[in-house]
């Protein structure tokens, strides 16, 4: 039996040594093989030198160097397709997700009874009030707009079989939401709970614009609802449209009473105009995922000509 543990890492030159101590304490209680691939999302701190040293050192560990920054979903994604355990793990490497977990999460996966373990915080302790807020509100509403299972709290940190993990290579989205892939595949997930932990070094990686776009990604790429919701919104316009022409072609025949308010008109042609342009750019949003899904990845573009 082997573990595989990906390690996204992002300017985390001083939280990995701290990280790697931990986990090897805890693969030493664990009879079984392992390997860690640390993957650097283009770095600008040391880290890479410090994968370096901890390869060189133990010849389980692996890394993979990006170019540049591409973020946490292309470094798991890459993780993903570059490891062979019969178990793979996903961890951040600042210790929010505590490797003491790792062997409470193998108990439960060995019995067969689930695919996967994962990971969720009971508590959101020393997160700004505004950022818990807005956290606990996308969970509620993507929950109720997409057929993905993503419990409040959860976090990338999991441990799942080599079925999942391969089914998750097989999703070969460019904008990737892994979240939403880890509920969408419906592989059996047993839901883990814990106390939120402090990172051990450096800040977070994650701005509130950042978790917003990535919010954005996420409701985008697994709900249909912006599409019917332009649907509905234009079939109301188009609806009252007709009824105010006809209005106005009544009180011409009817009491000859010419038109007027020219400017209050075209100021609402220009708003409807303007509504039906953001609409048309969010259907734009989903035509571009489509198209960067077919013609990006080979194998996921060929399953739709079977």
């Amino acid at each position: 039996m082997k573990i595989s543990i990906i390690v996204p890492c992002y300017n985390e030159q001083e939280a990995l040594p701290i990280f790697y101590n931990e986990i090897m304490a805890v693969l030493s209680n664990i009879d079984c093989s392992y390997e860690i691939v640390f993957i650097n999302d283009g770095s600008c701190d040391k880290t890479l030198e410090v994968m370096q040293e901890l390869s060189q050192n133990n010849n389980n560990i692996f890394y993979i160097s990006f170019s540049r920054n591409f973020g946490k979903e292309a470094a798991m994604y890459a993780g993903f397709c570059n490891t062979d355990g019969d178990y793979v793990a996903v961890m951040d490497a600042d210790m929010q997700d505590p490797p003491s977990l790792l062997p409470q999460m193998l108990d439960i996966l060995i019995p067969g009874d689930y695919d996967s373990v994962a990971a969720r915080r009971e508590d959101r302790k020393g997160e700004p009030p505004v950022r818990s807020w807005f956290a606990c509100k996308f969970y509620k509403v993507i929950n109720k707009i997409s057929d993905a299972d993503i419990v409040d709290g959860a976090r990338d940190f999991r441990l799942m079989k080599r079925d999942m993990a391969d089914a998750i290579v097989q999703m070969g989205e460019y904008n990737r939401f892994s979240k939403g892939i880890f509920g969408w595949i419906g592989f059996n997930t047993y839901w883990l709970p814990y106390n939120n932990v402090d990172r051990v070094a450096g800040k977070t990686k994650w701005s509130f614009w950042k978790l917003f776009k990535y919010a954005i990604d996420g409701i985008i790429n697994f709900s249909q609802a912006l599409l019917s919701i332009a649907s509905w919104f234009g079939t109301g316009m188009t609806f009252v449209s007709f009824i105010m022409l006809l209005v106005i072609i009544i009180r011409k025949i009817l009491l000859d009473d010419p038109v007027a308010g020219w400017t209050s008109t075209i100021c609402v042609i220009i708003f409807i105009g303007g509504i039906q342009l953001f609409f048309m750019g969010v259907m734009g949003q989903y035509i571009a995922v489509y198209c960067q899904n077919l013609y990006g990845n080979k194998k996921q573009a060929s399953l739709y000509y079977i």
